[in-house]
């Protein structure tokens, strides 16, 4: 691609999205079926879906968000952590409350002494998946990362382990990309922040690193050419128009999977706007995305890529993640904290000085996992599929035709009675046990030789072994 060209093309989008408004129920219907076969969407397909306003067709489309999420994922739900490593930031993106020029906040970047002091915090409350977040900095450079990284592996107590480090950093060269695979890097997350160009060169001041659109764009492309086996990709809803942006996320699905021969983003991200300190552009956006938007957004990304992974982050209330978690969400994170220090500090509470934005929901991590219970569905700590080598390739040959709950849901069931024999409450405790068993009576159902399987494991989980996975 040259400077001046990239695969999200602004026009063709728009005129996508105008010539969907015309849609017939029965096209929209075929656009269901589709999905509905796990079959990912073209643009102009995708683009009709937008400009649903049919009350019955809504009602469909949700429906069938929720019966795609069931047959390709199955009834878990995984749990992770984020945790801010450091602050400092040369950007000077107007909506981030780490920004340049705020000087409302205070500036920190962990030692590793401190990253310690947070691993064991998080490990005392049950996690064992983790993304890192960093500033876009020079000190946060790849071999900074890397140390962070191997801190996280070797930082153990208890029972607790961290088994997967996810990583939320600004775009590197190839050779910084390689280092982070060779330290064992789960998923490289980017989020683009807005696909649309004029917008992005508007919120993002020229002369800034951040400000090169297509070095972000194609930021994940390196991270493949390097080896790293998962990437995710996100948009920031409330900088532009969020049905632009539901596009945005299709065609760099599309560009990723037909570049990389099939392998497209591992997960997509959809986080809102949020409030943060001396940051006020979240008042002057014209762009606020309401709570009905946003179930269709998350409905419509579910349909249109059927077989990745969706996170919903806790910049969301608690209302709100019920009502979105069962349209498509696979991935959540609980008890989340986002200042520099936010974990080790807990009981100090929400700290604005400290933190990137506000978060809607701050339940305990144990409060939430019994929550997800009470849905239906099994909280998961599982990590198995990045050690077991289903990444790339073979995570999408799974995933695609809906096999990879075969594995995810007995995995989900280990990694849960380890979290409710180590660290659950004891009401969370009563309820997590009635869903394992609920899982079971579904696993005699299916197979019985798999409910023998997973019940064998459960036995020496109890007996005090620990990581047994599919």
């Amino acid at each position: 691609m040259s400077k001046t060209q990239d695969f999200i093309n602004d026009e063709e989008i728009m005129d996508l999205l105008e010539k969907g408004k015309g849609a017939e129920k029965s096209e929209i219907r075929e656009i269901f079926a589709k999905s509905k076969e796990k079959n990912r969407l073209e643009p102009a397909e995708t683009a009709k879906l937008l400009q649903i306003n049919d009350e019955d067709l809504l009602e469909e489309m949700f429906s069938l968000a929720r019966q795609i999420k069931e047959d390709v994922y199955g009834n878990r739900i995984v749990f992770f952590a984020p945790l801010y490593i450091g602050n400092n930031c040369i950007n000077n993106c107007l909506y981030c409350g780490f920004r340049r020029d705020n000087k409302s906040i205070v500036r920190k970047t962990l030692t590793m002494e401190e990253l310690r002091d947070e691993i064991i915090a998080l490990e005392n409350s049950g996690q064992k998946r983790l993304i890192l977040v960093y500033g876009e900095h020079p000190m946060y450079d790849a071999d900074f990362i890397v140390e962070t990284i191997k801190t996280a592996y070797e930082t153990k107590t208890g029972n607790g382990e961290i088994r997967r480090v996810n990583i939320n950093a600004a775009p590197m060269d190839v050779e910084g990309y390689r280092k982070l695979k060779e330290a064992g890097i789960g998923t490289f997350q980017i989020f683009q922040e807005t696909y649309h160009h004029e917008t992005y060169a508007k919120i993002h001041p020229k002369g800034d690193m951040k400000s090169d659109y297509q070095w972000r764009l194609y930021g994940l492309d390196r991270a493949l050419e390097a080896g790293i086996d998962d990437v995710g990709i996100g948009a920031l809803f409330g900088l532009y128009d969020w049905k632009f942006e539901v596009m945005g996320l299709l065609y760099h699905t599309i560009h990723l999977e037909e570049t990389f021969g099939g392998v497209g983003p591992h997960t997509i991200s959809f986080p809102r706007l949020e409030p943060a300190i001396d940051t006020p552009f979240i008042q002057q956006t014209k762009y606020k995305v309401s709570d009905d938007d946003f179930k269709k957004l998350v409905a419509i990304i579910r349909l249109s890529v059927p077989y990745t992974g969706m996170i919903l982050t806790a910049r969301e209330s608690p209302e709100v993640r019920r009502q979105v978690i069962p349209l498509g969400v696979s991935q959540i994170d609980a008890g989340s904290r986002i200042g520099i220090g936010g974990y080790a500090e807990a009981a100090k509470g929400y700290i604005p000085e400290k933190e990137q934005f506000h978060l809607g929901d701050i339940r305990p991590l144990d409060e939430v996992v019994r929550e997800i219970c009470s849905f239906g569905c099994i909280p998961s700590f599982c990590t198995a599929d990045y050690r077991a080598g289903r990444t790339g390739d073979h995570f999408m040959a799974l995933a695609k035709p809906g096999f990879i709950h075969n594995y995810c849901i007995p995995n989900a069931v280990l990694t849960f009675k380890e979290y409710l024999l180590d660290y659950a409450s004891e009401e969370t405790r009563k309820v997590g046990e009635a869903a394992i068993q609920k899982q079971l009576e579904a696993f005699e159902k299916e197979s019985p030789a798999r409910r023998k399987y997973v019940e064998d494991k459960l036995k020496l989980i109890e007996q005090g072994q620990r990581d047994i996975y599919v």
